[in-house]
């Protein structure tokens, strides 16, 4: 079983204790872990009578408007001047799912500006010193999973119901790829065990997550396997690339490419899989690998990116075409790397 220090445990239930006032962070294009992760803590600490809000620095994927609590979270990207009242009034800060105020984006430096205190809780490498306590372990599934450690050590009479057993089970579940990685621990089956125990149903929550999407949204996955993968057998490696333009063509809508990037790595031999993504700033680029590949070192060497060894991200200030041809002028020097015997 995973263990955080009882003093660290003692600090942060002190804090709650003391603050009334809480605002928890996500970072930007939130995931499933990052919200799975806040609304499961809101639900906690809105049990403890505090005022607590959520803020999103932009809108996520609708796949997730289903979890209790998502209609209160504030979208700083559209509602600016609330999110910046609701900051600078807060007394304490939660940072989830993120290791770093620059994954924040605009909201960077309001939050540094802070006064507040702030609590970081992550699972990402090398957290920056942002917080007054920070709890980050790589080697756990999940944000969530880390949510439920620190709920269940605060031992305050306080249960765990089955709105937020829901939640956290949302951030292990679609963090971990429905338990296909990052998944290897017995301690986060003993939570999942846990939060089962809720009567959460977790065939409902699958099917709220994967089996909701819109026609265009499918047919966008279609195009993308049909027209725009392109394989590199010699360096185990497929990558697909999206236009502004074939986003509008398909009625994008944020979080309509999430799960892309691993599609690739369904082909046999293919070990490394990447999606560019264009939009109005920069290209937004997402990484995926199996066995040894380290993404996450990939990304940060070469696009301004970081993350987890297999699935990681980044960005480029490049056109579309000249990243793509970054990267595959790249391979070349992770050939051993990315090759059967590595």
């Amino acid at each position: 079983m995973n263990k955080i220090a009882k003093q660290t445990i003692s600090e942060i239930n002190k804090l709650i204790t003391d603050k009334n006032n809480i605002v928890i962070i996500m970072h930007y294009n939130s995931d499933g872990d990052a919200l799975g992760s806040a609304l499961g803590l809101y639900h906690y600490l809105i049990k403890r009578n505090k005022i607590v809000t959520i803020i999103s620095p932009n809108e996520y994927a609708e796949c997730y408007n289903w979890m209790p609590g998502s209609d209160k979270i504030i979208h700083y990207s559209t509602n600016k001047n609330t999110g910046i009242k609701l900051i600078n009034s807060s007394e304490l800060i939660f940072f989830l799912d993120f290791n770093n105020l620059s994954r924040t984006e605009n909201m960077e430096e309001v939050l540094s500006n802070s006064t507040a205190k702030k609590i970081l809780i992550d699972h990402h490498p090398n957290p920056g010193d942002i917080a007054n306590i920070i709890i980050s372990d790589t080697s756990v599934s999940s944000t969530a999973e880390l949510i439920y450690t620190v709920l269940e050590a605060i031992d305050d009479n306080i249960t765990i119901d089955k709105t937020i057993a829901e939640c956290i089970y949302t951030g292990i579940m679609t963090d971990t790829g429905c338990f296909t990685y990052n998944s290897s621990q017995p301690y986060t089956f003993y939570v999942v065990s846990k939060l089962l125990e809720k009567k959460i149903n977790k065939d409902q929550i699958y099917e709220n997550l994967y089996n909701n999407f819109s026609g265009s949204r499918m047919q966008l996955y279609g195009y993308c396997l049909h027209k725009k993968m392109e394989i590199i057998p010699e360096y185990h490696t497929a990558f697909i690339s999206l236009t502004k333009k074939e986003l509008q063509d398909f009625n994008f809508k944020n979080g309509d490419t999430e799960g892309f990037v691993n599609l690739p790595l369904s082909i046999k031999d293919i070990k490394f899989s990447a999606i560019f993504i264009e939009n109005d700033e920069q290209i937004k680029i997402s990484f995926r690998s199996t066995g040894n590949f380290p993404t996450n070192i990939f990304s940060s060497k070469n696009f301004n990116g970081g993350g987890h060894k297999n699935a990681s991200g980044g960005y480029s200030k490049l056109t579309l075409s000249e990243t793509i041809n970054l990267f595959k002028s790249l391979l070349p020097k992770y050939k051993t790397e990315l090759s059967d015997e590595y």
